[in-house]
């Protein structure tokens, strides 16, 4: 429906957004970590590291040459893997746009809690709907909508950069392009049932999201825009010298 490009919102508490970088590079190694080797081992690992409905909520037992970590740490891991490129690019874009500033109003070491749980809900609220699945749930998506949720509370009237239908630039505020995707989630969630994508994982990632930013950002931060600081670099902090009217004198300076 749209690719997001650019928000003009400075970072207010933080310099850098050291989470979310981290969690973009640590995508990205364990994306190309899962695509290096034969097929066996690439599905040995999507297999392993993958969140199983079905073998979380005992209903199937993983053979022994796929469990690689407990079952339980499959609610957090499935959320590095991803199915190819595009998939991992999707992700990482809403992170790098989104995230920074929601790191901002949590701190970093509360927006990392944040980011897990937020995966976390997604993976859970996935088995409940399909508690049978034996279909691995990989990719980051729960933990993203987490983010989109909780920077549509903390700056719905920021403008954003996105591209509509991914050829259409257009400056739009968040409230618009982003309630409108959370909005997309639910009703394919009514709609589709079991499909290719998670969009349970979705909503569950939401609905966390906009629980915990409520109970996890800094004290002082507010809700919904009351203050939006722009960025200095797009700042007009000089004024235009105006258009001297025909036939008026030269103004002299003085230094």
């Amino acid at each position: 429906m749209f690719i997001p490009i650019h928000d003009a919102n400075a970072l207010k508490h933080i310099k850098v957004q050291y989470v979310t970088i981290g969690l973009i590079v640590a995508n990205v190694i364990f994306f190309f970590l899962s695509v290096m080797g034969s097929e066996a081992e690439i599905q040995a690992t999507v297999m392993g590291y993958g969140y199983i409905p079905a073998v979380a909520f005992d209903y199937a037992v993983l053979p022994p040459e796929y469990s690689l970590v407990p079952t339980s740490a499959t609610y957090v891991t499935y959320s590095f893997l991803h199915g190819d490129i595009f998939h991992l690019g999707g992700n990482m874009l809403f992170l790098w746009v989104f995230g920074d500033n929601v790191e901002d109003a949590l701190g970093h070491l509360r927006f990392l809690v944040f980011y897990l749980l937020c995966a976390m809900a997604g993976a859970f609220l996935h088995g409940l709907l399909l508690p049978e699945s034996q279909a691995p749930l990989i990719g980051a998506s729960g933990a993203i909508a987490g983010i989109v949720a909780a920077y549509l509370i903390l700056h719905p009237r920021v403008k954003i950069w996105v591209l509509a239908f991914a050829r259409i630039p257009l400056r739009i505020p968040a409230w618009i392009v982003l309630a409108l995707w959370i909005g997309m989630q639910f009703f394919m969630l009514a709609v589709a049932g079991d499909d290719a994508v998670s969009w349970a994982a979705h909503v569950g990632g939401i609905l966390m999201g906009a629980a915990l930013v409520l109970m996890m950002r800094r004290s002082g931060v507010p809700l919904f825009d009351r203050e939006i600081v722009t960025p200095e670099a797009v700042e007009t902090t000089v004024p235009l010298p105006r258009r001297r009217p025909p036939g008026a004198p030269p103004v002299s300076r003085r230094r």
